[in-house]
């Protein structure tokens, strides 16, 4: 049978782990990973669990005696097949370090995603991608006419299902309402340690200013740019005589890794939002 991952949110109370480990074993399930984060600050509680149904009818009747136990709790939940590729949509503009990364990880089964298609508001990627038996979109931009070509995204999107939307280096920004319509759904990747240096020409301000370190920051897209509730960060240490352009090739790898990372993240299941916070399980 497939393993399935549990994930569910709640108010947090007594009697809520109990209910679920009683729920699964009377409905022949059995737990093969469980974690779970009371959350001080919200007062949330948060829960993933790996299990693997014993018969054919063990996952109708867990889901079925679980919603009793949802609504008594009011608890939000959902239930994944683990092994399940997540359909992915990917935008990428001209750089390319992290599409060609997700590209390699998906074809060495590094990251469980299908890549349903990749779109791009320049078409310097095509080869890069149909080389590789994937579909590419071409969506530019046109004066005045940005809202038309999101929506051609938005139309890519319904017609792939994709669930997962990657901005590879898209260096266009989303609009306040497809942020609010693909909440949670949209990941960001940051030339940056948020918070850090804004504007144009990032590594160089980085260079003139001195800093010691150099990072980069996968985030949820939300309506505040760059914003968004944080999935996963790293840094590299750099030095005063390192110059810009060798700052600009570590944090390409960077990006790549974070980036990498965050998708595997999301992918598990692990990644829970709170506000503007994540709960990673």
């Amino acid at each position: 049978m497939t393993k399935q991952i549990l994930t569910l949110q709640c108010k947090d109370r007594s009697g809520i782990v109990a209910a679920v480990a009683t729920c699964l074993s009377n409905a022949d399930c059995n737990i093969e990973e469980a974690s779970q984060f009371n959350d001080p600050l919200s007062g949330q509680f948060f829960m993933r669990v790996v299990m693997k149904p014993l018969s054919k009818s063990a996952l109708s009747l867990f889901s079925q005696n679980f919603e009793i136990i949802a609504k008594e709790f009011k608890i939000e939940w959902a239930l994944n097949a683990q092994e399940k590729p997540v359909k992915t949509l990917i935008l990428v503009s001209k750089t390319d370090h992290c599409l060609s990364d997700i590209l390699y990880r998906t074809r060495t089964n590094h990251l469980n995603i299908d890549i349903a298609a990749i779109a791009s508001n320049h078409d310097t990627n095509r080869t890069l991608v149909e080389q590789r038996g994937i579909p590419y979109h071409h969506f530019p931009i046109q004066p005045d006419k940005k809202q038309e070509q999101e929506s051609q995204i938005r139309d890519l999107i319904s017609q792939s299902g994709a669930e997962l939307i990657v901005m590879a280096r898209y260096m266009q920004i989303l609009s306040d309402e497809f942020c609010r319509d693909f909440a949670g759904r949209v990941i960001n990747i940051h030339h940056s340690f948020l918070p850090g240096f804004k504007g144009a020409r990032p590594y160089h301000q980085a260079y003139e200013r001195g800093v010691k370190i150099i990072g980069a920051t996968a985030h949820f897209a939300t309506p505040d740019l760059d914003e968004g509730p944080i999935i996963e960060q790293d840094i590299v240490r750099i030095d005063h005589a390192q110059p810009p352009e060798k700052l600009q090739m570590m944090g390409r790898d960077t990006e790549s890794r974070v980036l990498a990372r965050a998708i595997d993240l999301y992918c598990q299941r692990r990644i829970f939002i709170q506000d503007q916070r994540t709960v990673i399980l």
